[in-house]
């Protein structure tokens, strides 16, 4: 193997291989290392698994409701986790599958298997060996975050979003740490499977990032499925206990514990980025970790890039491809492409789900802005009446005098894919008229987006 390439690109997630395809495609010898698992965390341990499982919890959701749409199912519903696991397996495994089999067979592309490190800014070891190139690309990933300010972490068996994944048997009792995204799908997916779920969360309300009204829904739909919500945990530590351990929530009252058979801790995400050798090539990360990059994702060293959740720039699977989108129009297309011109969009997998596009309520209103706004409750969109699935709501804020769409939620049935109408009109830097005179199809979600934004009223 001849060690010098045009280009190395470290990991193999959302964002590495296609940057791989272009390179090779534009005449490029390139090396892509990767240290464990293609695909990244959204094949393995994130969007492909989790999704899976919260299909199967919604069906056993839907059965259990069965006889709310006229349907007589005989006994009670019942879930085999060793099989709705290895259905969330298969379909990891063979997306996997695809993703190293096409590297295998890229041509012009060398597929290293083993842990990069740097040696200095253009040089790497990979299993021993030196690989250098002028152009070294970091797509590293992050993982789960186990909190240092929550004494008896050390003490306790707890799960992450990524051994969750393994267990064969329900838990008894599921105590999710963080009442935010992640911790929220599991937490509805786990109590729709059949076990008891406490949701600990140290802010005053559940996904604090949102606006008020989304968090304190999104709380009545778990409390609604008999979750417990505990929030304002100002002090939480962990403890064993025989019947798996005990969760302390709050430092002034001995009585404020919780016993469970299992501990999910879903509190945040760190960057990959300890082990690489960063410091020998000089490349600068901030206090958490994530590297540190420029608005075209270039690091503070000439000629090394980083790409996706490493970065801090975005945590979900479309910004880490973004990314790649951005530096391979800007390396190879002449382009002039920049992260600041992304708006931000994503979407929480409950069910109902909430689909968030642009500034939030409280942030359009920080912003001083003229504002127009419009909300509507579900209950008045006639696909989600049709369903029987009536919980949440849709709303939109606008500029007062661009008349353009500065955010949006749907929290509802299919707001994960409505939301999208939404992200377009803003991405195309329309106006709500234009949105307004669409002529949507019937019956849908998506065809009470006119109907909102023609609704729309002075703040």
């Amino acid at each position: 193997m001849s060690n010098a390439f045009d280009a190395i690109v470290i990991g193999a997630g959302q964002a590495g291989p296609p940057l791989a395809g272009r390179l090779t495609a534009s005449g490029m010898k390139v090396a892509l290392v990767e240290r464990h698992l293609f695909g990244g965390t959204c094949v393995n341990t994130g969007c492909m698994p989790t999704k899976t499982l919260v299909a199967s919890a919604r069906v056993a959701h839907q059965a259990r409701r069965a006889a709310d749409y006229g349907v007589v199912l005989n006994g009670d519903v019942s879930i085999d986790l060793p099989r709705v696991m290895a259905r969330a397996h298969k379909v990891t495994e063979t997306s996997r599958g695809n993703v190293e089999g096409w590297l295998d067979g890229m041509e012009h592309l060398t597929v290293l298997r083993g842990h990069a490190r740097f040696e200095s800014p253009d040089t790497l070891r990979v299993n021993g060996e030196l690989i250098t190139a002028p152009r070294i690309f970091i797509n590293v990933g992050g993982r789960a975050r186990v909190p240092e300010d929550m004494p008896g972490t050390g003490d306790i068996n707890y799960l992450t979003n990524t051994s969750i994944l393994q267990l064969a048997a329900l838990p008894r009792h599921l105590a999710v740490i963080g009442g935010s995204y992640i911790g929220l799908e599991y937490a509805q997916m786990f109590r729709r499977f059949g076990s008891n779920v406490t949701i600990v969360e140290r802010q005053s309300r559940l996904i604090a990032r949102e606006d008020e009204d989304v968090s304190e829904t999104i709380q009545s739909i778990m409390e609604g499925e008999g979750i417990t919500v505990r929030t304002n945990a100002e002090c939480i530590a962990f403890a064993p206990h025989t019947e798996g351990a005990v969760v302390k929530v709050d430092c002034t009252s001995g009585d404020r514990e919780i016993v469970a058979s299992h501990v999910l801790l879903a509190v945040g995400r760190r960057p990959n980025t300890d082990d690489l050798g960063l410091e020998r090539a000089g490349v600068r990360t901030d206090a958490h970790g994530y590297i540190v990059v420029d608005d075209m994702l270039a690091t503070n060293v000439p000629g090394i890039w980083a790409m996706g959740d490493c970065n801090g720039r975005g945590a979900f699977t479309h910004t880490a491809y973004n990314d790649f989108e951005i530096i391979a129009a800007n390396l190879l297309d002449g382009a002039k492409r920049r992260v600041s011109a992304r708006i931000p969009c994503y979407a929480l997998f409950t069910d109902p789900p909430l689909g968030r596009v642009g500034l939030t309520d409280a942030q359009a209103r920080a912003s001083g802005k003229r504002l127009l706004v419009s909300k509507r409750p579900m209950t008045r969109v006639g696909r989600a009446v049709e369903r029987g699935e009536t919980q949440g709501f849709m709303k939109v804020v606008a500029d007062a005098d661009t008349r353009r769409i500065l955010g949006a939620a749907i929290l509802g049935v299919s707001g994960d894919e409505a939301i999208h109408g939404v992200i377009d009109m803003m991405n195309a830097d329309q106006t709500v008229d234009t949105l307004e005179w669409a002529v949507p199809i019937h019956p849908t979600v998506s065809e009470l987006l006119p109907t909102l934004v023609g609704d729309l009223k002075p703040l």
